[in-house]
């Protein structure tokens, strides 16, 4: 019986033990057990939490900025050029009610009042055709502007006995462009429309004697070859590039059939001699051409191009060394610094 008493003892854990209070080995299972459970559930619940906590945010709304360009680079008129195409569609296209549209571009566009209704028009092409730089910060631009009645360009518009259709008509506006702070982009005042911009003279290239070309001469066996691939995706191109040049056919092929009719030379008013006809006999030369070709669609119409081209000489045959993106001009003919560009 005193060893029973004594084993009983021993079952049950002291109150106390190091400053823990502790009790029996079942009470201390089940403590576990809730923690383990409780653990558990936390997470399995955090996601659902963080979850909750995102689609419960208040949603935050940004208004839209207003229409602005950037201020160009020196010599690179595309930004105020751009932002008045911009404007003057705008302008085209708007009418009484509607002046607020003109707000992006014109600071005090509520003191405007249009009366003419609004929609009756718009413009169908836009092209700035003449950036004229004031002062620093300060252009004056030309739009060219094709504006056509609205309905008269798929013949919805409802026309009168007695009156003529009515098709886009072209029109110049003449729009004074600011950039302000930040490089900001504004309009002075309503776009003035102006007359058509003056034609200037054909330029003056520095290429010689125009002759057909002949199928005898290597540079036309080059061109014929080159212009075919280019623009007809007939044969490789490559193989008509010298190396290090790197030009991509025009894809897809816009045309069936390609024909190389004439071309003149810089440096010579006959490049049809017989010089010119052979085979190059030093690699390295390099000779400067303007190319007439004619192209022929899947339809058969045929139409006119022209392409400055640079050819140079490897291996005894002419090979395409670039495809230059103006034809040269005449020394009598080198632009002068100016203020004034066009785009």
């Amino acid at each position: 019986m005193r060893r029973r008493k004594e084993y009983d003892a021993e079952d049950v854990l002291p109150a106390e033990a190091g400053g823990w209070a502790l009790g029996s080995l079942g009470a201390a299972a089940n403590t576990v057990t809730v923690l383990r459970r409780t653990a558990w559930v936390l997470m399995v619940a955090g996601p659902v939490l963080a979850v909750w906590a995102i689609v419960s945010r208040p949603s935050v709304t940004v208004s839209a900025a207003p229409v602005r360009q950037e201020q160009p680079a020196a010599g690179q008129p595309a930004g105020p050029g751009g932002f008045a195409e911009l404007f003057v569609s705008a302008y085209l296209a708007a009418g009484q009610g509607t002046e607020d549209s003109l707000a992006p571009f014109l600071p005090n566009a509520r003191e405007v009042s249009l009366t003419a209704d609004p929609g009756v028009q718009r413009a169908q092409e836009l092209a700035a055709v003449r950036v004229r730089l004031v002062s620093p910060g300060y252009w004056s631009v030309t739009v060219g502007a094709r504006v056509v009645p609205v309905g008269a360009a798929d013949g919805k518009k409802k026309v009168e006995p007695g009156e003529a259709q009515v098709g886009p008509v072209l029109r110049y506006f003449q729009v004074p462009v600011r950039t302000g702070e930040g490089g900001a982009l504004a309009a002075a005042a309503l776009p003035a429309e102006v007359g058509a911009p003056l034609s200037g003279g054909a330029p003056s290239l520095a290429y010689g004697q125009v002759v057909p070309v002949r199928g005898s001469d290597p540079a036309s066996q080059t061109l014929t070859g080159f212009f075919a691939a280019y623009l007809a995706s007939s044969g490789q191109l490559d193989r008509y590039l010298s190396p290090g040049t790197a030009v991509a056919a025009v894809s897809p092929a816009p045309y069936a059939q390609v024909e190389v009719a004439q071309l003149a030379e810089v440096g010579t008013n006959d490049p049809g001699s017989a010089d010119q006809q052979a085979a190059p006999a030093v690699g390295g030369a390099r000779r400067e051409l303007l190319v007439d070709v004619n192209a022929s669609d899947a339809s058969g119409q045929k139409r006119p191009l022209t392409y400055a081209i640079t050819i140079a000489a490897r291996d005894g045959r002419w090979e395409i060394a670039s495809v230059d993106g103006n034809p040269v001009l005449s020394k009598s003919q080198a632009p002068a610094e100016k203020k004034e560009t066009s785009q």
